[in-house]
């Protein structure tokens, strides 16, 4: 029976990469001149937390647009990143938490599982994880639950994977 995976999965490789791209260009640009503005990577076993600094909040989202510019140029979907609340340092300086979403949720996946059955497909959709798997008798099953997937789920970047036959 042809199946496949419904995923939201980050480049942990590529992302790093952009935070060090990012890093480099402030430290040379002229508007950056002796402020203390950087982006810090933290890497958990299933998380990554990127830590942005500022002297400012106009910096801080001056940063935060490079990172995302950088982040994009690497092929890693900006959808991905949750920013947090900014929160005050010491004196003028803020920082502002940014986590970078793996895996599709659990109430997500049970959405996407409801809109593949209220579509009457014939497919079999089931949760496995922080994936879903989405199996189904034809090919061309498989491929309209796809495209029915990427129409409505807008707000999470999601890759279709493992495709068996």
């Amino acid at each position: 029976m042809p199946s496949f995976d419904i995923v939201s999965q980050v480049d942990r490789q590529e992302v790093k990469n952009a935070v060090d791209q990012t890093n480099k260009e402030i430290t040379n640009r002229f508007d950056f001149k002796g402020s203390d503005a950087r982006v810090e990577i933290e890497m958990r076993q299933n998380e990554l937390q990127l830590t942005v600094y500022a002297d400012d909040e106009f910096k801080l989202g001056q940063v935060t647009d490079v990172l995302r510019a950088r982040l994009s140029k690497r092929n890693v979907d900006v959808r991905c990143l949750e920013p947090g609340s900014v929160e005050k340092i010491s004196g003028d300086k803020v920082k502002r938490p940014l986590t970078v979403r793996v895996g599709v949720p659990q109430d997500k996946a049970k959405s996407i599982v409801k809109l593949l059955k209220d579509a009457k497909l014939k497919v079999n959709a089931s949760i496995q994880g922080d994936a879903v798997r989405v199996a189904g008798a034809k090919k061309d099953d498989l491929q309209s639950a796809i495209q029915l997937v990427r129409k409505s789920v807008t707000d999470l970047p999601l890759q279709y994977i493992n495709f068996r036959d």
